[in-house]
């Protein structure tokens, strides 16, 4: 094919193409008209519509509007409904059903917050103030409901039952409650009191009314009306407490009240006093903390205050009563008391710290921990006095028979005393940190017992005896010695102490044997008129004259039995120290009579009357040794 044929070709081709792009603008242009005229009737139909459209949005909102308002008026219907129901139980009072009335108040509290939210409605005000009315009403009777159920069952707990929450080891052993004293005193002190078992707790309400009582509580609370149930609750518990007290046994007691009374007396009160404290302490106090704690759970704005003020009265009555004592004139015999006293408050300090551990309680915390440091110091003070009172003890009454003076056993047995309180002592000496209190105790113990020497010294000058002087004091010494070896003052005083004062009485043993006995050992010496001593004649006499042994036969007549006479009648009331001295002085006078019976016995025996001068035998002497320090009586014969 040729390139005009190849040419034509194309050109038909491209004609063919031109017409097919003619056909489609124009079929397009077609549609173009076609939809525009869609577009407009389009238009018209929605601007038919739109007054149709707007109708039925109006009634749809119409429609949520009704249904909004009648759920709305269901709510407020039965708002009005449960208000209603709840006055009705409100009208009824608590008596009958006292947890739907709680329930009922509830429900006004709840029916005042919800027309408090909407106060756009009309009536909000009016149902508000009807509401407000009614809880006030029914608080008021709550508060009644409360006063009721709490004074019904507070009633004052009987001293027995308290007694009997003691453990065993603290409980009177007398079971009475109007003398408790009988379980105390010194004689029966001892620190292992204080290691005493755990006390039974005291139910003061009925565990089935406490509930109520906090739910009551709870309401009156919510209500704020906590000023009345806290005057409510703190009047009925308070005067109930006291009773308790007082039917235990407790009293006032002023520092006239404690100078005035008898020692005896006084020391009764004082034994009881120790008991109601820790019956006051271990049970009623930490009863009433226990049940405030029950009552206001989850008040603890006021739970603190009501204990604080419920337990004020009662406490302040009890350390009173100590802190009149300790007020009072101090004398010797109040000491023990007065440890007994500051023991007891050193035992309850840890409790006395729980109980009253709160900012309310501050008051009455302080009170009882400066009455133990006044006691303490009171105590104190109370050695130095006694310490003088020994030392200057003016007492004009000798015993005649140079035994144990009264003021010797006083003083050991008060010693005696003071180490039964030796814990309670180290911690008295720590209160005012003066060193080491063993120390302390053996200082104190020391200086006791020098005023006490002092003071024999110079009670011995009153005999007129100088061997009944040394005789006396031989006897006191040995006593102190022997106490304090026998008792727990050896461990603070030491050996070397006892050692000193055992030789101390060796000395006026001593003393006693050389006064009394080196006048009669004279006459019994045989010395010759010529010649020295031991110069022996043909007859063994040393050349003395029948004349001389004679006067001395008389001479150790009269002298030896004025001492007998003398000396029976004195006594030495210990047994071992008894038979010691006896055999010290037999050991010196048996030997020497003997032997000038002996030597000089036959110029008398092959006299005239012998029996006139030789009266005793060494035997006599012997038994009649034996008589002495017998503490015989005139009117006893002799043997």
């Amino acid at each position: 094919m040729g390139v005009p044929q190849a040419m034509e070709i194309l050109r038909e081709r491209a004609e063919s193409i031109r017409e097919s792009l003619h056909k489609s603008q124009t079929i397009t242009d077609s549609m173009v008209a076609i939809l525009g005229s869609f577009d407009h009737r389009l238009s018209a139909l929605e601007t038919a519509m739109r007054p149709t459209q707007i109708r039925t949005h109006s009634i749809r909102r119409a429609h949520e509007n009704i249904d909004k308002t009648l759920k709305a008026a269901e709510v407020i219907l039965g708002q009005f409904d449960l208000t209603r129901k709840a006055e009705a139980k409100i009208l009824r009072g608590p008596h009958e059903d006292l947890e739907s009335y709680l329930e009922a108040i509830d429900q006004l509290r709840s029916t005042a917050n919800f027309f408090k939210s909407n106060k756009s409605f009309k009536s909000s005000d009016g149902i508000i103030n009807h509401a407000n009315n009614l809880l006030a009403k029914a608080i008021s009777k709550l508060e009644d409901e409360f006063r009721q159920i709490l004074t019904n069952h507070s009633k004052p707990m009987e001293p027995d039952l308290l007694i009997d929450c003691l453990p065993d080891s603290l409980r009177p052993s007398s079971g009475s409650s109007g003398n408790l004293s009988e379980a105390s005193g010194k004689a029966e002190h001892s620190s292992k009191a204080v290691d005493a078992g755990v006390c039974k707790p005291v139910t003061l309400i009925p565990p089935r009314v406490l509930p109520l009582l906090h739910d009551l509580a709870q309401q009156m609370v919510q209500a704020g009306h906590q000023q009345q149930l806290f005057r409510t609750y703190r009047d009925t518990r308070a005067s109930v407490l006291e009773q308790s007290l007082r039917k235990l046994g407790v009293e006032k007691l002023s520092k006239d009240d404690a100078q005035k009374m008898q020692w005896e007396v006084l020391e009764a009160k004082i034994g009881n006093w120790i008991h109601y404290m820790r019956i006051a302490v271990k049970i009623l106090f930490a009863g009433e903390k226990k049940l405030c704690d029950q009552v206001f759970d989850g008040v603890d704005s006021l739970r603190d205050q009501i204990f604080a003020e419920v337990t004020a009265n009662g406490m302040a009555l009890l350390l009173s009563f100590g802190e009149a004592v300790a007020k009072s004139k101090r004398s010797p015999e109040k000491l023990f008391v007065l440890l007994d006293m500051y023991e007891i408050l050193r035992e309850l300090q840890p409790e006395i710290t729980d109980l009253f551990g709160s900012k309310a309680c501050i008051e009455m915390r302080e009170y009882a921990f400066s009455l133990t440091k006044r006691l303490a110091q009171t105590a104190q003070e109370t050695f130095g006095d006694f310490e003088e009172a020994v030392e200057k003890d003016a007492t004009k009454t000798a015993v005649q028979d140079g035994t144990v003076h009264p003021l010797t056993s006083y003083v050991i047995n008060y010693v005696k005393f003071l180490f039964d309180y030796q814990s309670t002592l180290r911690q008295l000496f720590q209160e005012f940190n003066e060193g080491e209190a063993d120390a302390q105790l053996a200082a104190l113990t020391t200086r006791i017992m020098t005023a006490l020497q002092s003071n024999l010294d110079g009670k011995s000058k009153q005999y007129k005896d100088p061997a009944l002087t040394q005789l006396f004091l031989m006897n006191n010494i040995h006593y102190i010695v022997r106490s304090v070896r026998r008792s727990e003052a050896k461990d603070l005083l030491g050996d070397d102490w006892v050692q000193i004062h055992r030789r101390i009485v060796q000395q006026h043993a001593n003393q006693y044997k050389r006064i009394s006995w080196a006048k009669i050992l004279q006459c019994l010496t045989v010395q010759g008129s010529s010649g020295g001593p031991g110069a022996m004649g043909s007859d063994g006499t040393s050349g003395i004259s029948r004349a001389m042994v004679k006067d001395r036969f008389k001479t150790f007549n009269v002298q030896f039995e004025e001492l007998h006479q003398r000396q029976s009648q004195w006594t030495v009331p210990d047994s071992e120290l008894r038979e010691s001295l006896r055999l010290a002085v037999a050991e010196v006078v048996l030997p020497a009579y003997r032997s000038f019976i002996k030597r000089c016995g036959p110029l008398i025996e092959n006299g005239k009357n012998p029996m006139k001068y030789i009266r005793f035998s060494v035997e006599d002497i012997e038994r009649m040794l034996n008589e002495f320090f017998e503490g015989k009586t005139w009117s006893e014969p002799k043997r």
